[in-house]
């Protein structure tokens, strides 16, 4: 995975259309050639209707094959063109990361009755009704698909909590109670304790599910021959289970089969909190770099750089961070909304694609646009997309030392002709920077590949440079050579 780049390949607003999976199996090649070396797909099951971005998991075995809640296909489109699309991004060497939804499910097929007390949303361990009877919608029989693939069905004890009584329509946070029956450990404590997040929460210490998830994941894995999984909401869920759901699909997959987890929290000591508890078997999205960012973005110069990096995971767990600007939940009027603002956003892409540590995710929003409208953003991420594969190899030494300016020179190495780079980041005025990229460059000619300068520099004898960069902007500098960018 060296220098490798993954892609978000859907935003929030993608057409109901069906044609995500066609789409993604076009832009392969294309893919493949701006250095692009995997995608994380949307979730690619059934769920609530056909317009749902797959968050509200019904079925996870119907990959757009059967005609359930009204539909054949996913919003994105059929099992026959997804499995498709995976052959061609495969043939493009690109690997293909499915995101998977095992937190709860969603638009049960009939209810039932079970036992369940109300709890207080901000602190779930706190009762708030004795128990008592409720109609649940926890059944789930999958009338379309039947008993093809598996023939587990759901009930209300394979569940520790729902969101209403069906008897009289109230909502609230309903713990589901009987033998055995708790909210899990092992998940975040914001609100007490935070296990349930929506719809029927999965009951992850039921013996039944642990082992149907298990075979599922096995299951999926080689039926779309996946390279890996995004895991979403897994603050919600046993960490234990992530655990062994990972073994246990490492073991029929084997052991380069990737994970990164979504776990939503901008503290860096419950990320390393979970990182151990999983024995660091999965990486992690860098929220709180993300923060970071969004941080520095709202409040320009009075922003001190020289913190960018601090608290992040990239700092403290390099090789498990994956770095990200922004994503779905992030952006506009998402449930998350942290967007990064405009201006800063070729700053952060470039910190994130050109540094040494951490693999880095694009968003497809930044990337293609949000609604059907045109990122202003293309241009600048395939540049430096660029420079990643030409230009930066070899050991960083970072500049982070003053509030409005910083920034890190890569000084490439004998495997990539003319590799090494310098990149400055600027929140306020006009800056520079004196910077050592070795003494092997000395006499180079360097020159800014985003256009912000116009200016070349000369390295001297010592190797070292005076790099300029305009306020408010990023400068990429490399070695001015016949390579066009």
């Amino acid at each position: 995975m060296e220098n490798g780049v993954m892609m978000q390949y859907f935003e929030w607003n993608l057409p109901n259309d069906g044609q995500l999976w066609n789409q993604l199996k076009e832009d392969a090649h294309h893919l493949h050639e701006i250095g692009v070396t995997a995608v994380w797909i949307p979730p690619a099951y059934k769920a609530t209707k056909q317009a749902d971005e797959g968050y509200g998991t019904y079925d996870l075995y119907d990959l757009g094959e059967f005609d359930q809640k009204g539909t054949v296909r996913t919003k994105y489109g059929t099992k026959e063109e997804l499995k498709e699309m995976v052959d061609e991004l495969h043939a493009n060497g690109i690997s293909v990361y499915l995101d998977a939804v095992m937190n709860h499910k969603a638009a049960a097929d009939h209810t039932e009755k079970c036992m369940a007390r109300l709890v207080n949303p901000d602190n779930r361990d706190e009762a708030v009704s004795e128990p008592y009877e409720i109609e649940c919608w926890t059944g789930f029989d999958f009338p379309g698909r039947g008993d093809k693939y598996s023939p587990f069905k759901w009930h209300w004890y394979h569940f520790s909590g729902t969101d209403l009584n069906e008897a009289d329509k109230k909502k609230g946070i309903y713990q589901i109670v009987g033998e055995g029956k708790a909210w899990s450990q092992g998940v975040d404590d914001e609100n007490g304790n935070y296990d349930y997040l929506m719809f029927a929460d999965i009951d992850f210490d039921h013996p039944e599910v642990i082992e149907e998830m298990k075979k599922w994941g096995i299951w999926v894995s080689n039926e779309l021959n996946l390279d890996g999984m995004r895991l979403d909401a897994i603050k919600h869920m046993n960490d234990q289970f992530i655990k062994h759901f990972l073994e246990a699909v490492r073991a029929d997959r084997g052991d380069e089969f990737y994970a990164v987890g979504e776990y939503w929290k901008n503290d860096i000591g419950s990320l390393d909190e979970y990182l151990a508890n999983v024995q660091y078997e999965v990486d992690l999205f860098d929220v709180c770099l993300h923060y970071n960012l969004y941080q520095a973005s709202q409040v320009g110069r009075e922003y001190d750089l020289q913190n960018l990096l601090t608290n992040t995971l990239v700092e403290r767990h390099p090789e498990l961070a994956v770095t990200f600007v922004d994503n779905h939940d992030s952006q506009k009027n998402s449930s998350l909304e942290s967007q990064i603002k405009d201006w800063f956003k070729p700053s952060a892409y470039a910190l994130i694609l050109l540094m040494d540590k951490g693999y880095p995710c694009i968003f497809y929003g930044d990337y293609y646009g949000v609604k059907g409208k045109k990122s202003p953003h293309r241009k600048v991420i395939d540049i430096l997309l660029d420079v990643r594969r030409k230009y930066a190899h070899g050991e960083q030494i970072d500049y982070f030392d003053h509030p409005n300016t910083v920034g890190f020179i890569r000084k490439g190495d004998a495997e990539h002709a003319d590799s090494g780079l310098a990149l400055l980041i600027s929140n306020g005025d006009d800056g520079d920077k004196i910077m050592n990229v070795g003494r092997e460059h000395a006499g180079e000619v360097w020159y800014e590949v985003t256009r912000n300068r116009k200016e070349q520099i000369t390295i001297d004898t010592e190797g070292n440079g005076q790099f300029p960069v305009s306020g408010g902007k990023v400068a990429v500098w490399v070695k001015k050579s016949d390579i066009k960018i």
